[in-house]
């Protein structure tokens, strides 16, 4: 089936410049990828500028995809940093408003800051998402709890004609993405497996002795991957194991960690954004999700993701509830995925890795 063409009767005449609000990590990046390449689509001729941080200018210039152009934003509360305090500067706004942007997309979140800071753009129209009491745009959608995030842009998009097929993001290994890889590990045997066992919120982490005792069981090279903050969990990973595994803790680059995942032919993560990164350059994951955490990030498709689910819906230590999105965060960080087994994963892990031997 032919993929559906843009939305003629929303699409907005002599657009040449847009820019795109998103500056956070990069699974919420790689999540908006699929909006991203809807309104290239739509609006071809047209200069797609990313509002991001420092991260995104770094990985992204030089690199093919959407993006043309990246602007990193300073410190801006509800915008591109959750620190109260920092308020937009009036020279920064004034700078892109000589950009003169066509129209200005809000994929960033519920709009309560970043509705307004779009609006400062001088865009000639706005579009985005609009939870209950933030600022209007000139077209916009409801932003809604347990929705995915990725559905959730592709409608945006769809605002302004973006309508498009694609659904999981992808992101180009580039010549200087393998050159970095080289540079650090050299040539990664056949047949590696990587394991991720690290996760910002410590709630989604998975025990690492299970990582451990599923990554033996693959029999394969394994490696396991990691920040530089997330040091113990990945030594904690190597050290349980019974076979022996390469730890990779800080020495790649975010493009030196996509050209890793690609010579990998599996791999196995938390929810959290190298399992996204992963997924985008084509090499199959299995992950594992806290539920309703699966309704927002999850994978889209099921032939080369496999997400185990916990149904854990309150807090294994003092019982409050966690599915409700207005309820206050308790104080303590146990695991919430611990009812995901060791055998669920290990038998969606080995029918991936079968099927890549086939």
């Amino acid at each position: 089936m032919k993929a559906p063409g843009p939305d003629t009767r929303a699409l907005i005449g002599d657009v040449r410049r847009i820019a795109v609000l998103r500056a956070n990590a990069i699974g919420d990046y790689l999540m908006a990828v699929p909006a991203l390449e809807a309104l290239k689509r739509a609006y071809p001729g047209a200069r797609l500028t990313l509002l991001g941080t420092a991260w995104h200018a770094a990985f992204l210039t030089g690199r093919p995809g959407p993006v043309d152009d990246v602007v990193a934003l300073p410190p801006i509360s509800g915008v591109s940093t959750r620190e109260p305090g920092h308020r937009a500067p009036e020279e920064l706004c004034e700078r892109l408003r000589q950009r003169e942007f066509d129209l200005a997309v809000q994929i960033h979140g519920g709009g309560r800051f970043s509705n307004p800071f779009v609006r400062r753009l001088g865009a000639r129209v706005t579009a985005g998402l609009r939870a209950p009491g933030a600022e209007r745009l000139d077209r916009w959608v409801p932003y809604t709890d347990y929705h995915h995030e990725t559905l959730r842009f592709l409608q945006v998009a769809a605002l302004v004609g973006a309508v498009d097929g694609g659904l999981e993001p992808r992101v180009a290994v580039t010549a200087a993405d393998r050159a970095d890889l080289a540079r650090a590990l050299g040539q990664p045997p056949a047949g590696l497996v990587a394991v991720h066992p690290g996760a910002t919120d410590p709630r989604r982490r998975w025990p690492v002795e299970r990582f451990a005792e599923v990554a033996d069981q693959t029999g394969r090279p394994v490696v396991v991957t990691g920040t530089r903050d997330e040091q113990d969990l990945v030594m904690g990973v190597v050290e349980a194991m019974r076979r022996p595994a390469i730890p990779v803790v800080g020495a790649l680059g975010l493009g030196g960690l996509a050209a890793l995942y690609e010579r990998c032919d599996l791999v196995i993560a938390n929810d959290t954004g190298p399992r996204h990164l992963a997924a985008a350059v084509g090499t199959p994951t299995v992950a594992i999700y806290w539920c309703g955490n699966l309704i927002q990030a999850g994978p889209l498709s099921r032939t080369a993701h496999r997400p185990l689910i916990s149904w854990t819906t309150a807090c294994p230590r003092c019982g409050a509830a966690g599915v409700d999105p207005a309820a206050e965060r308790c104080p303590h960080d146990e695991s919430w995925v611990r009812d995901v087994t060791v055998d669920m994963v290990a038998e969606q892990v080995d029918d991936l890795l079968t099927k890549g031997d086939r």
